[in-house]
């Protein structure tokens, strides 16, 4: 394996996947995260600096460890194979984990909705990505 392309692909899904994460979990159905104030680990008026700076990081590690997912388990990078891991992965573990916190914490069911189909997004970008890049 080349791990230039991998180390790149990361990079690349990871400056993505930020962009998408932004657009789903902060924008889509923003208003709805203030409806439960009283949910969220920051005030008003307090930085989000660094929760963004370990947010953007821990979606990097999870660029990096599902393209590890593919070429372990022997997906081959072509469209159709790893798009069939993203949504096994998705409804595996990012859906359910999502859904169970709608449950149980205090969250409007749309900031459920956005995530979900954030992490969704997340992981098409980077397995797109890896396509690209490690074919």
């Amino acid at each position: 394996m080349n791990w230039t392309r991998f180390f790149l692909a990361v990079l690349l899904s990871g400056f993505a996947t930020s962009i998408t994460d932004w657009l789903f979990m902060g924008v889509l159905f923003h208003e709805k995260y203030v409806a439960t104030p009283e949910i969220w680990r920051l005030k008003s008026g307090q930085s989000e600096t660094r929760s963004i700076v370990l947010s953007l990081l821990l979606g990097v590690l999870s660029c990096a460890a599902l393209l590890c997912l593919f070429i372990w388990s022997g997906t081959p990078f072509v469209y159709g194979a790893t798009l069939r891991v993203v949504v096994l992965v998705w409804v595996g573990a990012a859906l359910p984990i999502i859904l169970t916190n709608i449950v149980w914490i205090k969250m409007h069911p749309l900031v459920g909705v956005s995530h979900s189909l954030g992490w969704l997004a997340h992981f098409i970008v980077t397995a797109l990505i890896g396509v690209c890049l490690l074919h």
